[in-house]
């Protein structure tokens, strides 16, 4: 993956840093959004990361499971509406739906609570985050700012590769799906689940469709630019598209606040429901600008682990979000 890919990548995720200000006197949040935005232009309206989306609209139905992990109302059995978006890497809002740029895909789901609350789950084709904190992750894009091409070699991005393995260990996942519902999507934070008898377990979301079919490359360098954002709509003319969501509970000694550190796949995986979407939103570009799906926002018996970068994230959808609305 070349250094602009990578870019476009890890800004495309939405993750920013811990509150702090810099020498210039700006909070660092807006000064990764700025950067954002110097990278893949600004464009009045849009997201400065994952620009490029289309909206839909279905229900959530838990398992029997979910319940005795968790008291939270989405895990009752009842049918949940929800509202989500599938999106595409970076904030560039013509961008090639086949471009590598545009891996990793996102969702993010709004469950609509029978209390007229809202909580959301916010997620994307990566596995694991490609770095474990808020410091390395300035520290990556400081030495991809300092890595033009006509840096001396080895430039500070590769420097900062080598020792750090975790970056194209985490790229190397992903890959362009033929569907938005033939992708599967990861939660790289961990949550904390909380039951009616007030046992905890910290879990990771999953959220897989009935296949997965990925592309090679050339192949999707082939499709038309927009050929995700078309293929959702007709496949629900058909009929209704379906994901199995899932958690992967934590053991013991697994680390709930290092992103870059993936659970072992032996890890017990719960099914926690069916997420059915039966229909996509016709004025989706219309209603996307108005849409704020925070990580951070949760439910009775959802909880906030140890891991940072819930609240980091949020802060950065924040900024972009004010910025899109005035």
């Amino acid at each position: 993956m070349t250094n602009r890919k990578l870019a476009a990548a890890l800004v495309g995720l939405g993750l920013t840093l811990p509150v702090a200000v810099l020498a210039q006197g700006q909070p660092l949040e807006e000064q990764l959004v700025n950067s954002m935005n110097k990278v893949f232009g600004v464009h009045p309206g849009m997201r400065a990361n994952h620009a490029k989306g289309i909206v839909v609209e279905g229900s959530f139905k838990a398992s029997p499971e979910a319940a005795g992990l968790s008291r939270a109302a989405l895990f009752s059995g009842a049918a949940i509406p929800v509202t989500a978006r599938f999106s595409d890497s970076t904030g560039v809002p013509n961008l090639p739906d086949g471009s590598d740029d545009a891996n990793p895909h996102g969702v993010a789901v709004k469950f609509h609570l029978p209390d007229g609350s809202d909580t959301d789950i916010v997620i994307n084709s990566l596995k694991f985050f490609p770095v474990s904190t808020g410091e390395e992750f300035r520290e990556l894009l400081t030495a991809l700012a300092e890595s033009p091409a006509n840096a001396a070699k080895p430039t500070k991005f590769e420097q900062f590769v080598s020792s750090h393995p975790s970056v194209p260990a985490a790229f190397g996942t992903v890959a362009t799906p033929d569907s938005f519902a033939d992708e599967e999507y990861y939660g790289i934070n961990a949550f904390t689940f909380v039951n009616k008898a007030g046992e905890r377990q910290a879990v990771r979301y999953q959220m897989l469709p009935e296949k997965v079919v990925h592309l090679e490359k050339s192949d999707a360098a082939k499709r038309a630019p927009d050929f995700l954002m078309n293929e959702l709509p007709e496949r629900l003319k058909q009929g209704p598209v379906t994901f199995h969501f899932k958690a992967q509970l934590a053991a013991a000694e697994d680390s709930t606040k290092d992103p870059a550190k993936p659970w072992p796949e032996s890890r017990k995986v719960v099914e926690l429901g069916v997420l059915t979407i039966d229909k996509a939103v016709p004025n989706s570009d219309e209603v996307q600008k108005s849409l704020l799906f925070l990580p951070g926002q949760l439910t009775d018996g959802i909880e906030q682990s140890d891991d940072p970068m819930v609240d980091i994230r949020g802060g950065a959808y924040a900024v972009s979000f004010s910025r899109r609305n005035p």
